[in-house]
């Protein structure tokens, strides 16, 4: 488990100047790297079920403006977008060749255009619904003061098994505590977790509720809703 000090403050600009062209170029190279295999799993899912390889779905980036994330499709063309999470391999809305993408995060590599394009970061929260950010605290919403990541602090200390609440606290902490050096160390842990599988399917979405994420957020804008 990484836990980060207590340091705050304002990000530096030459961090954020230093991580943008890391990123970027990191980004390219390994999009040179990939290519063949993105290409073979783009034509593996088009052969497996019917809809297009690209998923692409709004989320907040930095400062809260969307952007398009791009991510291999892993379930039926027919499901809902916004419908809850996989709470195992077993749910009957991901396609054959979809479980498996999403247990080897081979699904995620799509998203090495978006870190190229500048839209997100290697490094940083985990883009967002943007119907979820008006949910957030306004402490909370200071983790749109970064770009969000392929990979994150909360993502290496649980993943789906933390709850939103504890999601948003190991990102107000990464904003925190920004440098290169805590960075690598994410990334480190990330390439160590991949091989252990552990923490893919979200096992509850808030702490305070044992309700899924789309009837949380139905209660909370559809007055109605409530009994």
């Amino acid at each position: 488990m990484i836990r980060l000090g207590d340091r705050q403050g304002a990000i530096p600009n030459s961090y954020l100047w230093l991580k943008t062209a890391i990123d970027r170029y990191a980004a390219l190279a390994a999009l040179v790297v990939v290519t063949p295999l993105l290409t073979v799993v783009a034509l593996l899912i088009r052969w497996d079920s019917p809809g297009p390889a690209i998923f692409r779905q709004t989320r907040a980036g930095k400062d809260g403006r969307p952007f398009t994330l791009f991510k291999f499709r892993t379930m039926r063309a027919d499901v809902d977008p916004y419908s809850d999470s996989p709470r195992s391999g077993d749910d009957p809305r991901f396609t054959r060749l979809g479980r498996l993408l999403r247990e080897t995060s081979l699904d995620e590599l799509p998203q090495l255009l978006n870190v190229l394009w500048g839209q997100m970061s290697l490094v940083g929260p985990r883009p967002l619904y943007m119907q979820q950010v008006p949910e957030w605290s306004p402490r909370h919403r200071g983790r749109l003061r970064v770009k969000p990541g392929l990979t994150g602090l909360a993502q290496v200390n649980g993943r789906g098994g933390v709850t939103i609440e504890e999601k948003l606290e190991w990102d107000i902490q990464y904003v925190e505590n920004v440098s290169l050096r805590n960075d690598l160390g994410i990334i480190w842990q990330t390439v160590r977790g991949l091989w252990s599988r552990t923490g893919i399917y979200e096992v509850r979405y808030s702490l305070h509720t044992d309700k899924l994420w789309s009837e949380v957020h139905r209660s909370r804008t559809d007055p109605s809703a409530n009994p």
